[in-house]
């Protein structure tokens, strides 16, 4: 009965609001690392002013800074600007406006105290009543004899005064030398006039278009002891590429991301999307994503468990953060995916929440939520995630008990409540009930009959129906300078019904899968630094969960049943050039998941055995 209520509750409000003019948005599935408390990042601020070569402040430019995240803003009537809430970090920032040439990016570390005002400033673009007028395979107006006394000196006007002669003016006669009663000089008189305005449209459009983008060149590869990387059937190294571009506009911003690797397992993700200004009244969001995933090994019931060796998945969503009222917002809109290993492959996951600010001089801020989430078991190897690394499909997997694939359907109402104090500390609590059917079971290095066991391959399964309540506190706060830390405790109570579709298989394989009534206790805790003078970022994850099964760790020997995501970023200023920086990465980590604000209280605790993986590479950003 809660469920059916849960659900129409979804429904109704997705159809109510979604009489508004604006577009249905989903808001970005907000996926926490560590916490669902937003606040517990560390944050900072950069704040300017643009301005021209002259002094004056300029109006309507757009400023994109691009670090651990890529936002934009506006500047104001004063040229005034300012990018809050920033992951600690080194920022480019970069200003645009039609009719100016744009300026050098500016390099700025946030590190949470910095209160100092960046300036940039902009150069007019001159155009001149005597020069040529560019158009298409050298069709021109007439090229003077001589270089103009005053002309831009940038690197672009210097290559098009220099540029290659085409045919035409080799031939020593421009267009309006020709003779204008000549059928030949008017025929290209009017090509001229036909490809030019298209032609300096579209020149026009890429030079003072303010894109940004990210190139990832990584290596990845798994063990499950440190030994196994030395070991003659180790995982090999999978090369990944990854690359984004951001074009921002003043309503809001187009993101189109991809990422591919090969070898045995060849896959790739594309996804594209428009997110509008998180301030405008309908901050709505909408995109699709594309997943492929094609496995050429020698895995025989990896093979038979993919259609032709292939999977496919697709999805799109569209979510809208309407601001109702000064200190009220609802969020509200839906996914749909379609996975092709699926019996029904048609999933639909419809979201609503409201959020409350009940005074306007205190920040205390309260929110409810009602979803219902449908996934496919292995969906991770095929979502992108909203936030951290992306990597394409990487790992293969296939039912337990050889039938079909169950997608786990969890219904979640929740209530918190979030305070910040002073900007120094920020303290939440939240109340939950879950419902789910199909709780999904994944199991790894499995020795199976007739299959390969090995870290690259895995089983998925239906643990069976479960319902929980509960409820959790976080607490985050600035250490130092630089330093923020952040606990987050939650405390679950499970009633299990009926018996699991796949009790059979996982009761040989995997018993510690099946679970009954328990209470559950979770303790996640989150450190984030950022070393302003090397601009060194150290990003901790370390959770402990009371149903996680216990193993022997790797490292020092000891029984423990806690997982871990180790990342490091390192800045390379000594090769950054004009527009672009450079990091270094390294990760090792042993999380399954990354959705631990919307996902069932079992989604990583039933992981079974799941690996460490090690990422490495660079990072580029211009």
């Amino acid at each position: 009965m809660i469920r059916f209520i849960t659900r129409w509750c979804v429904l109704g409000l997705v159809v109510g609001t979604a009489a508004s003019p604006a577009f249905a948005q989903v808001p970005s599935r907000p996926r926490l690392q560590a916490t669902p408390s937003v606040s517990s990042v560390a944050q900072g601020e950069i704040r300017g002013i643009v301005e021209d070569d002259r002094g004056q402040p300029l109006a309507g430019a757009i400023v994109s800074a691009l670090g651990a995240t890529t936002l934009f803003v506006t500047s104001d009537a004063d040229g005034r600007f300012v990018f809050s809430s920033l992951a600690l970090g080194p920022y480019l920032v970069r200003a645009h406006l039609q009719g100016y040439a744009a300026a050098r990016a500016l390099r700025v570390q946030v590190n949470g105290t910095q209160r100092s005002v960046q300036v940039l400033s902009l150069t007019r673009t001159v155009t001149l009543p005597d020069a040529p007028k560019v158009l298409t395979a050298g069709v021109c107006g007439a090229v003077p004899t001589s270089e103009p006394a005053e002309h831009d000196h940038d690197e672009r006007a210097w290559r098009l005064r220099h540029a290659k002669r085409s045919v035409l003016k080799d031939s020593g006669h421009t267009v309006a030398e020709l003779d204008d009663d000549s059928l030949f000089g008017d025929s290209l008189q009017r090509l001229g006039r036909a490809v030019g305005s298209p032609a300096r449209l579209a020149s026009s459009l890429f030079s003072d278009l303010p894109m940004n983008g990210q190139i990832n060149l990584l290596t990845t590869s798994a063990f499950d002891r440190p030994q196994d990387l030395f070991a003659l059937d180790a995982a090999m190294p999978r090369a990944v590429a990854y690359m984004s571009l951001v074009v921002p506009g003043r309503g809001g911003q187009w993101l189109m991301r991809g990422t591919i690797t090969q070898g045995d397992l060849s896959s790739w993700i594309a996804s594209g999307s428009y997110r509008r200004r998180p301030d405008a009244t309908h901050a709505y969001e909408a995109g699709l994503s594309y997943s492929a995933q094609r496995y050429l090994g020698g895995n025989t019931e990896a093979l038979q468990a993919m259609s032709d060796a292939s999977r496919f998945v697709g999805a799109m969503y569209a979510y809208d953060n309407w601001s109702v009222f000064p200190r009220v917002r609802v969020g509200y809109g839906a996914q749909y995916a379609r996975y092709d290993y699926l019996g029904n492959p048609s999933l639909f996951s419809p979201r609503a929440s409201v959020t409350v600010q009940p005074m306007a001089h205190d920040p205390l801020k309260v929110r409810a939520v009602v979803s219902h989430r449908e996934i496919a078991p292995g969906a991770g190897e095929f979502t992108p995630p909203s936030a951290g690394l992306w990597l394409p499909p990487e790992r293969t997997f296939s039912q337990v008990s050889r039938g079909s694939f169950r997608p786990e359907r969890l219904d979640h109402v929740e209530v918190a409540a979030e305070r910040e104090w002073s900007g120094v500390l920020v303290i939440g609590v939240r109340a939950f009930r879950q419902d789910v059917d199909d709780q999904v079971v994944t199991m790894f290095g499995l020795a199976l009959p007739d299959s390969a066991r090995g870290i690259g391959h895995y089983h998925v399964g239906s643990a069976g129906n479960f319902s929980a309540q509960g409820w959790g506190v976080s607490v985050s706060r600035a250490v130092s300078d630089g330093i923020r830390a952040s606990v987050d405790y939650t405390q679950s109570t499970t009633q299990w019904f009926g018996n699991a579709p796949d009790a059979l298989a996982l009761v040989t394989v995997a018993p510690s899968a099946l679970r009954s009534n328990e209470i559950i206790h979770d303790v996640t805790a989150t450190f984030d630094s950022v070393v302003a003078p090397s601009a060194t970022r150290l990003f901790v994850v370390y959770k402990v969960n009371s149903t996680f099964g216990r193993t022997r760790d790797t490292f020092s020997g000891a029984l423990t049943n806690a997982r871990f995501n180790v990342q490091v970023n390192q800045s390379l200023p000594f090769i950054n050039f004009a527009h672009a920086s450079w990091e270094m990465l390294a990760a090792v980590s042993n999380l399954f998941g990354d959705d631990a604000f919307d996902g069932s209280v079992y989604d990583e605790s039933l992981v079974v055995h799941p690996p460490k993986r090690v990422l490495g590479g660079v990072t580029v950003r211009f």
